[in-house]
């Protein structure tokens, strides 16, 4: 039923659609000409003036052919950087970009599934109950489309968000993260000709990252000290410097714990440094952590993965729950009330230029979706 080359075409002609974020009015757009044929509702919200966008989320709803629950299908537009004068590229059944830029698969694939998955199922006259998809922006940039929502536009509670890689697992679990920014204040001064008169900002921020331990705390937790920043010349003692980075878990006493530690740490060391000017005050550290999005945990009795996993049993496939330690718009959406449950693409070495995808996994993921889509129309029951 999937119509393979259309796919193919689908997908290159969206991938050299320029849509980093805050930019996705123009695949927006064309998604919306797309189906137009299929005459789904439309409607845009005012995500994009709150969060500097050219366009808000884009919402389309299909009223199905038989009485059922809202089912939702999510997918966002925006890329990451370098996101523009895309060349895609296709050969031997692979996507790839020229090598400048990432080729956007994530998440332009899901875009191309959900249109044909769409497609397949009016073409072949399919029993399909109320389907709503969503087309989210600004991604990439912290989830801000999913935050920032109108939520009393949409009609579903559960669905599926495509914005993985593996095709044979759906993401039921993902972690909260807190991300923070640490700023050090120390003294400055003329490097050359006296250093011992400021206070090494830089110096007081290594000796605290010396005394953390990033990257894998345990299987639940991750740290990470992602930018350093810090202005001035090669001949001034710095007196300032910005650490940025998160931390990631799926239990919250390990989240705001290992968060705490990392604060905490910083403290010490302004206080212990050897160089100190007490009337001053310095060196002291002031602190910005803020959750960036919260954990997802979705049971496997839900009809969300039961209806997933059977749909796949169904063509002849396996299909895991899954934890990961991603982050997506299904963390925002489950803080709202909504399951949504994470699908794969076959999308591989995103955030690269390296990125690439298969013609045959996208296929793989249509099938899927429009048998998922034919189960919940019958109730589940296949």
């Amino acid at each position: 039923m999937v119509n393979k080359q259309r796919l193919a075409e689908t997908f290159l002609e969206l991938a050299a659609i320029d849509s980093v974020s805050g930019q996705e009015g123009r695949i927006s757009e064309k998604i919306r000409e797309m189906l137009g044929p299929l005459e789904p509702e439309v409607y845009i919200d005012d995500a994009g003036k709150k969060i500097g966008s050219d366009t808000g989320n884009l919402i389309m709803k299909f009223s199905g052919t038989v009485d059922a629950p809202w089912l939702l299908l999510n997918a966002h537009l925006d890329t990451v950087e370098p996101g523009k004068g895309v060349k895609p590229q296709f050969s031997d059944g692979i996507f790839q970009s020229d090598g400048n830029t990432v080729l956007g698969a994530d998440d332009k694939s899901a875009v191309a599934i959900i249109i044909e998955t769409m497609r397949v199922i009016r073409e072949n006259g399919l029993e399909c109950g109320p389907v709503e998809l969503l087309f989210t922006v600004c991604e990439e940039i912290g989830l801000l489309g999913a935050k920032n929502l109108d939520y009393s536009m949409i009609s579903s509670k559960y669905g599926y968000s495509l914005d993985t890689s593996d095709t044979e697992t759906i993401i039921t679990q993902a972690p909260a993260a807190n991300r923070f920014e640490i700023c050090v204040h120390g003294k400055a001064a003329h490097a050359g000709a006296e250093p011992e008169n400021g206070i090494n900002a830089i110096s007081v921020a290594s000796r605290a990252i010396a005394d953390l331990e990033p990257g894998r705390i345990d299987s639940e937790t991750t740290a990470n000290i992602g930018v350093i920043e810090c202005d001035g010349a090669t001949n001034i003692v710095p007196e300032k410097v910005r650490i940025k980075g998160e931390v990631r878990s799926h239990d919250p006493e390990k989240l705001e714990r290992v968060s705490r530690q990392i604060i905490d740490a910083f403290k010490h060391e302004a206080k212990a440094f050897p160089y100190q000017d007490k009337e001053a005050g310095l060196p002291y550290i002031t602190a910005d952590m803020k959750n960036e999005f919260p954990a997802t945990r979705i049971d496997e009795d839900h009809p969300v993965v039961r209806h997933a996993k059977s749909a796949a049993q169904r063509i002849g496939r396996g299909l895991s729950a899954m934890r990961t330690g991603g982050g997506s718009d299904a963390n925002i959406f489950f803080d709202k009330g909504f399951a949504v449950g994470v699908l794969g693409t076959g999308m591989r070495e995103i955030h690269t230029v390296r990125e690439w995808i298969r013609i045959d996994d996208m296929v793989r993921t249509v099938e899927l979706l429009v048998e998922i889509i034919r189960m919940h129309a019958a109730g589940g029951n296949g």
